[in-house]
């Protein structure tokens, strides 16, 4: 396997209402062991509460305030800091006045969610059951 470089503002990327993402690195590229995204926060975005059963979630904040809130505190994360949320943790986000992030996924799968979700039509973005199949499908499970 050769060496993979993604140039900046580059990487597949998807533009979604309340977010910016590129994927950096890809499943594929690493053996199925991590997805690195870039994530710019747009003003207003909030990730409504979820946990995952398997995957691990690594964020460094690189621009902006984004607050993570968990069952048992509150944490406003601030550029440098790094937030691991395991396994089983509850956990939503919120960033009033967008952001920028790094985020590892481990196991990896995460950029292929992404596209699951980028294929959908408007009408099945609308379907909650659809929806909520696809983000089990990919270790992401909803209140």
């Amino acid at each position: 396997m050769k060496q993979h470089i993604t140039p900046a503002g580059q990487g597949q990327d998807y533009d979604w209402s309340n977010d910016h993402i590129y994927v950096k690195t890809p499943l594929d590229m690493t053996g199925g062991r991590v997805t690195l995204v870039e994530d710019t926060l747009k003003p207003g975005f909030h990730l409504a509460r979820h946990y995952h059963k398997v995957m691990t979630e690594i964020f460094y904040v690189l621009e902006g305030e984004v607050t993570f809130i968990f069952d048992d505190e509150t944490v406003s994360a601030r550029p440098g800091m790094t937030i691991t949320i395991p396994p089983q943790v509850w956990h939503e986000v919120r960033s009033g006045s967008g952001g920028k992030l790094l985020t590892i996924f481990t196991p990896g799968g995460f950029d292929h969610y992404l596209a699951e979700l980028a294929g959908l039509s408007a009408e099945q973005f609308q379907d909650s059951a659809l929806v909520t199949q696809l983000g089990e499908k990919y270790d992401t499970w909803m209140v």
